[in-house]
């Protein structure tokens, strides 16, 4: 999940650790083991937020690294209209990774 001020992306978290900062950010996700990321998109579910300029989205397909095989993913955010400009906020993704 991420949180969203003023000046951009403050913080992820996930896999139990917390980065803060765009520089951290950006190192972590330059930092996967992975060269080649594929996304192929099956659904996509808008809905808007009553009594807001705001939607809330929800997007499934898969996703495939390298030669791995492909995994399902989801992800859910909102777009808010901040001073005439939209903005995408607490985006959550998630692999539907199965251990069992």
């Amino acid at each position: 999940t991420q949180s969203t001020g003023s000046s951009g992306i403050n913080a992820e978290y996930g896999e139990g650790q917390k980065f803060e900062g765009q520089a951290a950010i950006q190192g972590k996700l330059t930092g996967l083991p992975f060269k080649t990321v594929k996304h192929v998109v099956t659904t996509v579910d808008v809905q808007p937020i009553p009594g807001q300029e705001a939607y809330i989205v929800l997007v499934l397909g898969q996703l495939k690294t390298d030669d791995d095989p492909p995994h399902g993913f989801s992800e859910v955010f909102t777009i808010f209209n901040v001073n005439g400009q939209h903005v995408v906020v607490n985006d959550v993704f998630r692999l539907a990774l199965h251990n069992g």
